[in-house]
Protein backbone atom coordinates (compact mmCIF):
# COMPACT_ATOMS: atom_id res chain seq x y z
CA UNK A 1 0.00 0.00 0.00
CA UNK A 2 1.38 3.42 -1.06
CA UNK A 3 0.23 6.66 -1.16
CA UNK A 4 1.09 10.10 -3.63
CA UNK A 5 0.39 14.00 -2.84
CA UNK A 6 -1.09 15.40 -5.75
CA UNK A 7 -0.71 19.31 -5.38
CA UNK A 8 -3.01 21.54 -7.76
CA UNK A 9 -2.41 25.18 -8.35
CA UNK A 10 -0.64 27.40 -10.33
CA UNK A 11 0.02 29.45 -7.13
CA UNK A 12 2.01 26.63 -6.42
CA UNK A 13 4.13 26.46 -9.60
CA UNK A 14 4.38 30.01 -9.58
CA UNK A 15 6.08 30.05 -6.17
CA UNK A 16 3.73 32.37 -5.01
CA UNK A 17 2.78 30.49 -1.96
CA UNK A 18 4.45 27.67 0.10
CA UNK A 19 3.26 24.23 -0.42
CA UNK A 20 3.07 23.47 3.49
CA UNK A 21 -0.20 21.41 3.09
CA UNK A 22 1.67 18.20 1.40
CA UNK A 23 4.83 18.54 3.72
CA UNK A 24 2.26 18.38 6.40
CA UNK A 25 0.17 15.53 5.19
CA UNK A 26 3.28 13.57 4.22
CA UNK A 27 4.73 13.63 7.76
CA UNK A 28 1.31 12.25 9.41
CA UNK A 29 1.08 9.78 6.71
CA UNK A 30 4.64 8.30 7.86
CA UNK A 31 3.53 8.84 10.88
CA UNK A 32 0.42 6.59 10.52
CA UNK A 33 2.15 3.96 8.42
CA UNK A 34 0.74 4.46 5.01
CA UNK A 35 4.09 4.93 2.64
CA UNK A 36 4.66 7.66 0.68
CA UNK A 37 6.81 7.95 -2.11
CA UNK A 38 6.03 10.41 -4.44
CA UNK A 39 4.57 14.44 -4.63
CA UNK A 40 4.02 16.04 -7.92
CA UNK A 41 2.91 19.77 -8.36
CA UNK A 42 0.52 20.50 -11.07
CA UNK A 43 -1.28 24.02 -12.17
CA UNK A 44 -4.69 24.86 -12.61
CA UNK A 45 -4.90 23.29 -15.92
CA UNK A 46 -7.32 20.44 -16.94
CA UNK A 47 -5.09 18.09 -19.49
CA UNK A 48 -2.07 17.89 -17.32
CA UNK A 49 -4.40 17.37 -14.15
CA UNK A 50 -5.88 14.03 -15.94
CA UNK A 51 -2.83 13.03 -16.95
CA UNK A 52 -1.39 13.10 -13.70
CA UNK A 53 -3.93 11.62 -12.04
CA UNK A 54 -3.62 8.68 -14.92
CA UNK A 55 -0.32 7.85 -14.22
CA UNK A 56 -0.95 7.61 -10.32
CA UNK A 57 -3.40 5.38 -10.87
CA UNK A 58 -0.57 2.89 -12.11
CA UNK A 59 1.50 3.79 -9.30
CA UNK A 60 -0.88 3.70 -6.29
CA UNK A 61 -3.63 2.67 -4.57
CA UNK A 62 -4.02 6.36 -1.91
CA UNK A 63 -4.04 9.46 -3.77
CA UNK A 64 -4.03 12.47 -1.81
CA UNK A 65 -4.84 15.69 -3.57
CA UNK A 66 -4.33 19.41 -2.20
CA UNK A 67 -6.19 22.44 -4.35
CA UNK A 68 -9.84 22.57 -5.45
CA UNK A 69 -9.73 20.57 -8.29
CA UNK A 70 -11.30 17.15 -8.57
CA UNK A 71 -11.76 14.76 -11.11
CA UNK A 72 -14.83 15.71 -13.30
CA UNK A 73 -16.90 12.93 -15.63
CA UNK A 74 -15.16 13.49 -18.69
CA UNK A 75 -11.21 13.23 -16.32
CA UNK A 76 -12.14 9.96 -15.25
CA UNK A 77 -15.26 7.51 -14.92
CA UNK A 78 -16.15 6.28 -11.91
CA UNK A 79 -15.14 2.76 -12.14
CA UNK A 80 -11.71 3.90 -13.36
CA UNK A 81 -11.07 6.08 -10.23
CA UNK A 82 -12.92 3.01 -7.69
CA UNK A 83 -10.68 0.90 -9.33
CA UNK A 84 -7.33 2.76 -9.11
CA UNK A 85 -7.65 4.30 -5.48
CA UNK A 86 -9.17 3.19 -2.02
CA UNK A 87 -8.95 6.80 -0.59
CA UNK A 88 -9.00 9.92 -1.65
CA UNK A 89 -8.28 13.11 0.21
CA UNK A 90 -8.42 16.15 -1.17
CA UNK A 91 -7.84 19.95 0.60
CA UNK A 92 -8.99 23.33 -0.52
CA UNK A 93 -12.03 24.53 -2.86
CA UNK A 94 -14.96 23.89 0.11
CA UNK A 95 -15.19 27.53 0.37
CA UNK A 96 -18.67 29.87 -0.65
CA UNK A 97 -17.38 31.50 -3.84
CA UNK A 98 -17.89 30.07 -7.65
CA UNK A 99 -14.07 28.70 -8.10
CA UNK A 100 -15.04 26.34 -5.02
CA UNK A 101 -15.90 23.84 -6.63
CA UNK A 102 -14.69 20.28 -4.81
CA UNK A 103 -17.65 19.01 -3.16
CA UNK A 104 -20.00 19.75 -6.80
CA UNK A 105 -16.95 18.25 -8.92
CA UNK A 106 -17.18 14.88 -6.59
CA UNK A 107 -20.59 14.43 -6.92
CA UNK A 108 -20.49 15.12 -10.37
CA UNK A 109 -18.47 12.21 -10.95
CA UNK A 110 -20.41 9.98 -9.44
CA UNK A 111 -23.60 11.19 -10.69
CA UNK A 112 -24.99 12.14 -6.89
CA UNK A 113 -27.04 14.89 -6.33
CA UNK A 114 -26.21 17.58 -3.53
CA UNK A 115 -28.02 17.57 -0.63
CA UNK A 116 -28.80 20.17 1.89
CA UNK A 117 -27.53 19.87 5.42
CA UNK A 118 -29.40 22.58 7.65
CA UNK A 119 -27.58 21.99 10.48
CA UNK A 120 -24.61 22.77 8.21
CA UNK A 121 -26.20 25.94 7.17
CA UNK A 122 -27.53 27.33 10.97
CA UNK A 123 -23.93 26.98 12.11
CA UNK A 124 -22.22 28.05 9.42
CA UNK A 125 -24.91 31.52 10.30
CA UNK A 126 -24.08 31.41 13.66
CA UNK A 127 -20.13 31.33 13.36
CA UNK A 128 -20.59 34.04 11.05
CA UNK A 129 -22.81 36.04 13.58
CA UNK A 130 -20.71 35.51 16.03
CA UNK A 131 -17.78 37.16 14.43
CA UNK A 132 -19.77 40.38 13.73
CA UNK A 133 -19.75 39.26 9.71
CA UNK A 134 -22.40 38.96 7.07
CA UNK A 135 -24.09 35.70 6.13
CA UNK A 136 -24.32 35.79 2.21
CA UNK A 137 -26.23 33.75 0.06
CA UNK A 138 -23.45 32.32 -1.07
CA UNK A 139 -22.33 31.28 2.40
CA UNK A 140 -25.14 28.50 2.05
CA UNK A 141 -23.32 26.59 -0.99
CA UNK A 142 -21.14 25.19 2.21
CA UNK A 143 -24.12 23.33 3.63
CA UNK A 144 -24.98 21.17 0.72
CA UNK A 145 -22.72 17.57 0.27
CA UNK A 146 -23.86 14.70 -1.92
CA UNK A 147 -26.42 12.61 -0.89
CA UNK A 148 -25.12 10.07 1.06
CA UNK A 149 -22.44 12.11 2.93
CA UNK A 150 -21.89 12.08 6.30
CA UNK A 151 -20.48 15.54 7.48
CA UNK A 152 -16.87 16.01 8.70
CA UNK A 153 -16.59 18.83 10.87
CA UNK A 154 -14.75 21.89 10.80
CA UNK A 155 -14.49 22.97 14.55
CA UNK A 156 -12.34 25.88 13.43
CA UNK A 157 -13.74 27.18 9.88
CA UNK A 158 -16.57 27.39 8.02
CA UNK A 159 -16.49 25.26 5.66
CA UNK A 160 -17.44 21.35 6.47
CA UNK A 161 -15.79 18.47 4.90
CA UNK A 162 -17.41 15.45 4.20
CA UNK A 163 -16.54 11.56 4.27
CA UNK A 164 -18.15 9.29 1.21
CA UNK A 165 -17.85 6.38 0.18
CA UNK A 166 -19.82 6.55 -3.72
CA UNK A 167 -18.88 2.94 -4.49
CA UNK A 168 -17.61 -0.20 -2.46
CA UNK A 169 -14.10 0.42 -1.86
CA UNK A 170 -13.29 3.68 -2.05
CA UNK A 171 -13.98 6.79 0.50
CA UNK A 172 -13.28 10.62 -0.12
CA UNK A 173 -12.43 12.71 2.42
CA UNK A 174 -12.38 16.19 1.90
CA UNK A 175 -10.35 19.12 3.97
CA UNK A 176 -10.59 23.14 3.10
CA UNK A 177 -7.33 24.76 2.06
CA UNK A 178 -6.61 26.69 5.05
CA UNK A 179 -3.97 24.59 7.07
CA UNK A 180 -4.85 25.40 10.63
CA UNK A 181 -8.49 24.36 9.29
CA UNK A 182 -7.21 21.20 7.47
CA UNK A 183 -5.24 20.01 10.66
CA UNK A 184 -7.60 20.22 12.99
CA UNK A 185 -10.15 17.96 11.01
CA UNK A 186 -7.30 15.96 10.00
CA UNK A 187 -6.60 14.69 13.63
CA UNK A 188 -10.45 14.21 14.63
CA UNK A 189 -11.33 12.39 11.28
CA UNK A 190 -8.88 11.45 9.08
CA UNK A 191 -6.13 10.20 11.27
CA UNK A 192 -8.65 7.45 13.39
CA UNK A 193 -10.54 6.64 9.90
CA UNK A 194 -6.88 5.81 8.49
CA UNK A 195 -5.54 3.55 11.59
CA UNK A 196 -9.02 1.66 11.22
CA UNK A 197 -8.77 1.39 7.45
CA UNK A 198 -5.75 -1.43 7.28
CA UNK A 199 -4.32 1.02 5.41
CA UNK A 200 -1.05 1.18 6.93
CA UNK A 201 1.67 -1.64 6.98
CA UNK A 202 3.41 -1.17 10.00
CA UNK A 203 3.77 2.07 11.90
CA UNK A 204 6.75 5.03 11.14
CA UNK A 205 8.48 6.56 14.53
CA UNK A 206 10.63 9.21 13.80
CA UNK A 207 12.95 11.77 15.66
CA UNK A 208 14.69 14.86 14.00
CA UNK A 209 17.83 15.42 15.82
CA UNK A 210 19.00 19.40 14.69
CA UNK A 211 22.50 20.51 14.58
CA UNK A 212 24.68 23.73 14.62
CA UNK A 213 27.98 24.57 13.61
CA UNK A 214 28.54 21.63 11.30
CA UNK A 215 27.72 21.30 7.31
CA UNK A 216 25.59 18.92 6.26
CA UNK A 217 28.59 17.32 3.73
CA UNK A 218 31.08 16.77 7.15
CA UNK A 219 28.06 15.67 9.36
CA UNK A 220 26.69 13.02 6.55
CA UNK A 221 30.53 11.79 6.49
CA UNK A 222 30.42 11.30 10.13
CA UNK A 223 27.46 9.45 9.68
CA UNK A 224 28.35 7.44 6.38
CA UNK A 225 27.41 4.14 7.91
CA UNK A 226 23.96 4.93 9.45
CA UNK A 227 23.12 6.46 6.21
CA UNK A 228 23.25 2.91 5.00
CA UNK A 229 21.42 1.23 7.35
CA UNK A 230 17.99 -0.46 5.86
CA UNK A 231 15.78 -0.02 9.51
CA UNK A 232 15.59 1.84 10.91
CA UNK A 233 16.98 5.14 8.34
CA UNK A 234 18.60 8.24 8.83
CA UNK A 235 18.53 10.75 6.51
CA UNK A 236 20.29 14.41 6.39
CA UNK A 237 18.92 17.18 5.76
CA UNK A 238 19.90 20.87 5.26
CA UNK A 239 18.50 24.69 6.36
CA UNK A 240 19.71 28.39 6.79
CA UNK A 241 22.44 27.48 9.38
CA UNK A 242 21.46 24.34 10.66
CA UNK A 243 21.36 20.55 9.71
CA UNK A 244 19.00 17.98 10.69
CA UNK A 245 18.87 14.14 10.98
CA UNK A 246 15.89 12.39 10.49
CA UNK A 247 16.22 9.12 12.55
CA UNK A 248 13.06 6.85 11.10
CA UNK A 249 11.73 3.35 12.25
CA UNK A 250 9.25 1.06 11.02
CA UNK A 251 7.63 -1.78 12.89
CA UNK A 252 4.09 -3.39 13.49
CA UNK A 253 3.58 -1.36 16.94
CA UNK A 254 4.25 1.99 17.92
CA UNK A 255 6.51 0.95 21.02
CA UNK A 256 8.82 -1.43 18.73
CA UNK A 257 9.18 1.28 16.41
CA UNK A 258 10.12 4.03 19.02
CA UNK A 259 12.20 1.96 20.27
CA UNK A 260 14.38 1.10 17.04
CA UNK A 261 15.42 4.95 17.46
CA UNK A 262 16.85 5.03 21.10
CA UNK A 263 20.14 3.14 20.12
CA UNK A 264 20.38 5.21 16.28
CA UNK A 265 20.32 8.27 18.77
CA UNK A 266 22.21 7.31 21.00
CA UNK A 267 25.50 6.58 19.06
CA UNK A 268 24.50 10.27 16.78
CA UNK A 269 24.81 12.40 19.92
CA UNK A 270 27.92 10.19 21.04
CA UNK A 271 29.64 11.04 17.74
CA UNK A 272 28.08 14.66 17.57
CA UNK A 273 28.46 16.34 20.69
CA UNK A 274 27.52 19.29 21.61
CA UNK A 275 26.55 20.12 17.97
CA UNK A 276 23.11 18.47 18.59
CA UNK A 277 21.44 21.34 20.24
CA UNK A 278 17.74 19.65 20.47
CA UNK A 279 15.84 17.20 18.72
CA UNK A 280 11.88 17.38 16.51
CA UNK A 281 10.10 20.53 16.86
CA UNK A 282 13.27 22.32 19.03
CA UNK A 283 14.58 25.86 18.44
CA UNK A 284 17.71 27.20 19.48
CA UNK A 285 15.71 30.25 20.80
CA UNK A 286 13.78 27.27 22.76
CA UNK A 287 16.51 25.68 24.06
CA UNK A 288 18.47 28.68 25.25
CA UNK A 289 15.82 29.97 27.18
CA UNK A 290 14.87 26.78 28.87
CA UNK A 291 18.98 26.89 29.47
CA UNK A 292 18.28 30.39 31.26
CA UNK A 293 15.03 28.53 32.59
CA UNK A 294 17.00 26.76 34.95
CA UNK A 295 19.77 28.67 35.92
CA UNK A 296 16.98 31.50 36.85
CA UNK A 297 18.59 34.14 34.72
CA UNK A 298 17.58 36.53 31.79
CA UNK A 299 18.95 37.99 28.41
CA UNK A 300 18.47 40.89 26.34
CA UNK A 301 19.32 41.62 23.30
CA UNK A 302 20.66 44.68 20.86
CA UNK A 303 20.95 44.21 17.08
CA UNK A 304 21.74 46.23 14.02
CA UNK A 305 22.12 44.51 11.09
CA UNK A 306 19.45 41.88 12.00
CA UNK A 307 17.28 44.58 12.49
CA UNK A 308 15.22 42.70 15.36
CA UNK A 309 15.58 39.12 13.79
CA UNK A 310 17.57 37.72 17.11
CA UNK A 311 14.77 39.52 19.28
CA UNK A 312 11.91 38.07 17.14
CA UNK A 313 13.00 34.02 17.58
CA UNK A 314 13.11 34.60 21.52
CA UNK A 315 9.78 36.42 21.37
CA UNK A 316 8.28 33.36 18.76
CA UNK A 317 8.76 30.63 21.86
CA UNK A 318 5.94 30.58 23.95
CA UNK A 319 6.52 31.37 27.59
CA UNK A 320 9.54 33.63 26.38
CA UNK A 321 8.22 36.87 28.53
CA UNK A 322 9.53 35.20 32.22
CA UNK A 323 13.35 34.54 30.42
CA UNK A 324 13.48 37.65 27.63
CA UNK A 325 13.59 41.32 29.08
CA UNK A 326 13.99 42.69 25.85
CA UNK A 327 15.64 44.67 23.22
CA UNK A 328 16.95 47.56 21.58
CA UNK A 329 16.77 47.75 17.26
CA UNK A 330 19.91 50.16 17.38
CA UNK A 331 20.68 50.51 13.59
CA UNK A 332 21.74 54.20 13.58
CA UNK A 333 25.54 55.05 15.73
CA UNK A 334 23.13 57.77 17.34
CA UNK A 335 20.43 55.19 18.65
CA UNK A 336 23.72 53.02 19.84
CA UNK A 337 24.66 55.80 21.95
CA UNK A 338 21.60 57.38 23.22
CA UNK A 339 19.94 54.18 23.98
CA UNK A 340 23.09 51.49 24.75
CA UNK A 341 25.68 54.14 26.00
CA UNK A 342 28.39 53.03 23.28
CA UNK A 343 30.63 55.81 23.40
CA UNK A 344 31.24 57.82 20.60
CA UNK A 345 35.44 57.35 20.44
CA UNK A 346 34.56 53.56 20.51
CA UNK A 347 32.19 54.30 17.35
CA UNK A 348 34.79 56.76 15.82
CA UNK A 349 38.17 54.75 16.17
CA UNK A 350 36.55 51.16 15.46
CA UNK A 351 33.67 51.82 13.09
CA UNK A 352 29.99 49.97 14.19
CA UNK A 353 31.14 46.90 12.71
CA UNK A 354 33.59 45.60 15.40
CA UNK A 355 34.19 43.75 18.44
CA UNK A 356 34.61 47.18 20.59
CA UNK A 357 31.34 48.45 19.82
CA UNK A 358 29.76 44.79 19.72
CA UNK A 359 30.67 44.35 23.42
CA UNK A 360 29.39 48.03 23.94
CA UNK A 361 26.26 47.16 22.47
CA UNK A 362 25.97 43.95 24.46
CA UNK A 363 26.81 45.72 27.92
CA UNK A 364 24.83 48.12 26.73
CA UNK A 365 21.66 45.66 26.91
CA UNK A 366 21.92 44.36 30.02
CA UNK A 367 22.35 47.81 31.62
CA UNK A 368 19.08 48.94 30.09
CA UNK A 369 17.13 45.85 31.27
CA UNK A 370 18.57 44.60 34.38
CA UNK A 371 19.84 40.84 32.14
CA UNK A 372 22.11 38.65 33.54
CA UNK A 373 23.18 38.34 29.93
CA UNK A 374 23.39 40.44 26.69
CA UNK A 375 23.66 39.86 23.14
CA UNK A 376 24.40 42.05 20.62
CA UNK A 377 25.06 41.79 16.69
CA UNK A 378 26.73 44.33 14.23
CA UNK A 379 27.50 43.70 10.73
CA UNK A 380 27.32 44.57 7.04
CA UNK A 381 24.18 42.23 5.87
CA UNK A 382 24.76 44.07 2.48
CA UNK A 383 23.98 43.93 -0.51
CA UNK A 384 26.01 46.93 -0.84
CA UNK A 385 28.00 48.55 2.38
CA UNK A 386 30.43 46.84 2.38
CA UNK A 387 34.67 47.72 1.84
CA UNK A 388 37.85 45.82 1.80
CA UNK A 389 38.30 45.43 5.06
CA UNK A 390 34.62 45.09 6.18
CA UNK A 391 33.17 42.98 3.47
CA UNK A 392 29.42 42.58 2.86
CA UNK A 393 28.84 39.37 4.94
CA UNK A 394 30.97 40.39 8.13
CA UNK A 395 29.12 40.24 11.27
CA UNK A 396 30.17 41.02 14.74
CA UNK A 397 28.95 38.89 17.88
CA UNK A 398 28.97 40.02 21.47
CA UNK A 399 27.54 38.18 24.45
CA UNK A 400 27.73 39.94 27.93
CA UNK A 401 27.99 37.64 31.13
CA UNK A 402 28.24 37.74 34.87
CA UNK A 403 31.55 36.70 34.14
CA UNK A 404 32.58 39.34 31.41
CA UNK A 405 31.88 40.04 27.43
CA UNK A 406 33.39 38.46 24.44
CA UNK A 407 33.12 39.27 20.76
CA UNK A 408 34.35 37.60 17.67
CA UNK A 409 34.04 38.66 13.87
CA UNK A 410 31.94 36.06 11.60
CA UNK A 411 32.22 36.21 7.91
CA UNK A 412 29.28 34.28 6.75
CA UNK A 413 30.48 35.32 3.05
CA UNK A 414 27.82 37.07 0.45
CA UNK A 415 26.24 34.11 -2.08
CA UNK A 416 23.15 33.92 -0.37
CA UNK A 417 22.08 37.44 0.36
CA UNK A 418 20.73 39.59 2.84
CA UNK A 419 18.01 37.58 4.20
CA UNK A 420 20.65 34.60 4.70
CA UNK A 421 23.23 36.11 6.80
CA UNK A 422 20.58 38.12 8.78
CA UNK A 423 19.26 34.55 9.28
CA UNK A 424 22.89 33.46 10.36
CA UNK A 425 23.82 36.00 12.51
CA UNK A 426 21.01 35.66 14.80
CA UNK A 427 21.19 31.62 14.96
CA UNK A 428 24.90 32.33 15.52
CA UNK A 429 24.73 34.29 18.27
CA UNK A 430 22.21 32.12 20.30
CA UNK A 431 23.85 29.56 19.60
CA UNK A 432 27.48 30.69 21.11
CA UNK A 433 25.09 31.52 24.32
CA UNK A 434 24.02 27.75 24.51
CA UNK A 435 27.45 26.68 24.66
CA UNK A 436 28.73 29.28 27.23
CA UNK A 437 25.47 28.22 29.48
CA UNK A 438 26.12 24.49 28.97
Amino acid sequence: MTAEVLCVGSELLLGNITNANARWIAEQLAALGVPHQRQMVVGDNRERLMAEVRQAAGRCRVLITTGGLGPTPDDLTTEAIAAAFEVLITTGGLGPTPDDLTTETIAAAFETPLVEHPEIWAEIQARLSARGRICSPSNRRQAFLPEGAAVLPNPTGTAPGMIWSPVPGFTVLTFPGVPSEMKAMWQQTAAPWLRQSGLAAGVFASRMLRFWGVSESALAEEMADLLEQANPTVAPYAGAGEVKLRITARAEHQADAEALLLPVEREIRRRTGQSCFGVDEQSLAEVVLQQLRLRGQTVAVAESCTGGGLGAALAAVPGASDVFLGGVIAYANGVKQGLLGVPAELLQAHGAVSDPVAQAMAEGARRVTGADWGLAITGVAGPGGGSDEKPVGLVHLAIAGPDGCSSEGVRFGTSRGRTWIQTLSAGEALNRLRLQLA
